[in-house]
């Protein structure tokens, strides 16, 4: 028996709407998400400009959306089991509305980066209800093409975000420039909250397991003590407080451990499967995905400053600069499942070699012309790393959710997206203190520094995906 209900009188108005009417509702809040985490990037000189905010500040508007995303999103997945899918949607949709609101109106560093925590821990209810709907309203090749519709949606908000973001900022309507970037999202959630109730279906878990709000605290209090201390030690000097905050992070995060086993071992629900580390190749996996997006948000938050803050280019000719590296990467994730097929995790060890390559590419261009020259220097660099990036990304999902047995799919995807947004803060955090401490000696010796460390980083993401099997038993 099915457990998942839907509610009838909503069943027959998503009937009456048509088959596909729930789909442009739910991938609008998939667009929001996704364009809130890119926009910002080539926003972030004028933002800090504007609010006389602080390296901290600016680091926090990126890793703090990622961080609040990562610690509340295995158990949203759970409200909406438990309440109702179609609500929590709602409610994630309304929040993400209200925090690009409150973005765009922030009068002050400190407003904006509290409103942005708002719009991580909205992305985190949003996701993977978003993804349950399409799984309960949509069966067969149906469910195949509305998850396709879903891929294109995230892949257009990401390597468009940093376009349309250069474009909203140089177009300045109603002298807003970097708010109108939030500001976009408004119109987007109010029609669809509007039409949420009329066309997507209301569906529940019958079993729906309880929430883990101990678990969900501690990884809280042991990341923040991580990320907090890494943001914010380097402009104070690293005060006393730094260090006791990352002396205690493993502490916390060993209790959360600790906690999730004496939940599963006493036939709880904990938050992660901890049973799932028993396989080799989910655990190779789950750090490929670590080390690998430990170098995405934070590239793109380095690579930002110094075009505009260093190089001077205007937030839409940086965006251009962007779509370099887009074209590339859209070009590779056509043919990454094809090679994935045929040579099994060497593409992602490859492709994450491809990105270090294009790494080491760019800070050589960098080092040749500093923050002058033509950018056709940077041009060869940035394509390979979106080549690189093409050939990670999808594939490597892929490939560590296919050794998983497929009851175990969700608890698999969820950890997976958790890793992929620990990863992103974290990331930010330490390029942080590197690009932001070598500041004194300009913005391509802070960028160089930079992409080495991030090229070392992928490097080891390559080793890791070598441990990776080529077919696993659940595919065979």
């Amino acid at each position: 028996m099915s457990t998942h209900t839907l509610e009838p009188q909503v069943r027959r108005a998503s009937l009456l709407a048509g088959h596909w009417a729930p789909l442009p509702v739910v991938l609008a809040g998939t667009f929001m998400v996704v364009l809130d985490f890119f926009v910002v990037n080539v926003a972030l000189p004028s933002m800090q400009s504007d609010l006389h905010a602080s390296d901290g500040a600016i680091e926090w508007v990126v890793a703090g959306y990622a961080l609040t995303s990562a610690v509340l999103l295995i158990t949203a997945g759970r409200l909406g089991d438990q309440f109702g899918r179609r609500k929590v949607f709602s409610f994630g949709l309304a929040l993400s509305t209200l925090a690009s609101l409150v973005c765009g109106v922030a009068g002050s560093a400190e407003m904006l980066v509290a409103a942005r925590l708002l719009q991580g821990a909205a992305a985190a209810i949003l996701m993977p209800n978003v993804l349950s709907i399409i799984g309960v309203a949509y069966t067969g090749s149906d469910r195949a093409r509305a998850l396709t519709a879903y891929g294109l949606v995230m892949g257009l908000a990401a390597v468009g975000g940093q376009l349309i973001g250069g474009v909203l900022v140089q177009a300045d309507i109603a002298a807003l420039a970097w708010r109108t970037c939030f500001l976009i999202n408004v119109p987007i959630g109010l029609a669809a909250l509007a039409l949420a109730p009329r066309v997507v279906p209301e569906s529940r878990n019958e079993h729906a397991s309880r929430l883990d709000v101990t678990g969900t605290l501690l990884v809280t209090a042991g990341l923040t003590a991580v990320v907090l201390p890494l943001v914010e030690g380097r402009q104070h000097g690293w005060p006393a407080w730094t260090w006791i905050s990352l002396g205690l992070a493993p502490l916390i995060l060993g209790a959360f451990v600790a906690h999730q086993r004496r939940l599963a071992t006493n036939g709880g629900t904990p938050m992660l499967d901890t049973t799932l580390f028993a396989q080799r190749s989910f655990t190779a996996g789950l750090l490929t995905q670590f080390a690998f997006w430990g170098g995405q948000a934070s590239f793109f938050l380095v690579l930002a400053l110094y075009l505009q803050a260093g190089r001077g280019l205007s937030a839409m000719t940086a965006g251009l600069v962007f779509t370099i590296l887009a074209a590339s990467y859209l070009a590779a994730s056509m043919v990454s499942e094809g090679l994935l097929a045929r040579f099994g995790p060497r593409v992602l060890a490859g492709g994450a070699l491809t990105l270090a390559t294009g790494h080491a590419l760019l800070l050589a261009a960098v080092a040749e012309v500093g923050v002058g020259g033509s950018i056709a220097a940077l041009v060869p660099g940035l394509l390979v790393i979106g080549a690189g990036m093409g050939l990670v990304i999808a594939p490597l999902t892929t490939t560590i959710l296919s050794g998983v047995d497929p009851q175990r799919a969700g608890a698999a995807s969820g950890m997976l997206a958790t890793t992929q947004n620990v990863g992103n803060a974290l990331g930010v955090a330490v390029t942080g203190v590197i690009f932001f401490g070598a500041l004194h000696g300009g913005y391509d010796h802070a960028l160089q520094l930079s992409l080495a460390q991030l090229a070392i980083l992928l490097v080891a993401a390559a080793a890791l995906a070598r441990l990776l099997p080529r077919q696993s038993p659940a595919t065979s």
